[in-house]
């Protein structure tokens, strides 16, 4: 992953795409746990097999999952996540862009505050990993310049640690936002 481009989503149709609920939970759950077939992900998800094939077939339309062909065979298809660095464009001039990049930075947030609130509340379930979590709190200053600068370090360090599922790893939930302080008056 630390080697492929960022990818700055503006294009209003995969935004659309990404912003559907069940897709963002289909694609999460292949994130966190790999690849799956439509009928894994239809009993996880509690939808009809159709509906679950129908909306990973839109997300491989816009490159944010692809099949897993090492494990597929015959008419059973295994789907997996595509790693990638997506970014949702920073002001965009188009209304409809702006507003579906709202909404998924919004299901961005909501997700990482749930995630982050479960854990917080049965640290003792996550054994040797609650151990080893860290929580940070901090700032410093900067220039645009600069704050650009530190993002792409970050992303880059994230990705040099990118691992892909596999038995004695957990996901691990990784927050960060880099953004100017509002005046508290």
């Amino acid at each position: 992953m630390a080697d492929r481009q960022p990818r700055l989503l503006s294009d209003i149709e995969a935004l659309k795409a990404l912003a559907h609920p069940l897709r963002q939970q289909l694609l999460t759950w292949l994130q966190q746990r790999g690849s799956a077939t439509s009928a894994d992900l239809a009993v996880a998800f509690d939808v009809d097999r159709g509906a679950a094939s129908y909306h990973l077939r839109q997300l491989a339309r816009f490159g944010f999952v692809e099949e897993d062909t090492e494990r597929s065979a015959g008419r059973r298809r295994y789907w997996q996540a595509v790693p990638q660095d997506m970014r949702l464009p920073r002001r965009p001039a188009d209304p409809e862009v702006a507003a579906v990049a709202f909404e998924i930075g919004r299901q961005w947030l909501e997700r990482s505050e749930n995630d982050l609130h479960a854990y917080l509340s049965n640290r003792e379930g996550f054994g040797e990993f609650a151990d080893a979590a860290q929580h940070s709190f901090g700032g410093t200053a900067l220039t645009a310049e600069e704050l650009t600068q530190f993002g792409e370090e970050y992303i880059t360090f994230l990705n040099r640690w990118h691992r892909d599922p596999a038995p004695g790893r957990r996901h691990v939930t990784v927050l960060f936002h880099a953004f100017p302080t509002p005046d508290p008056t």
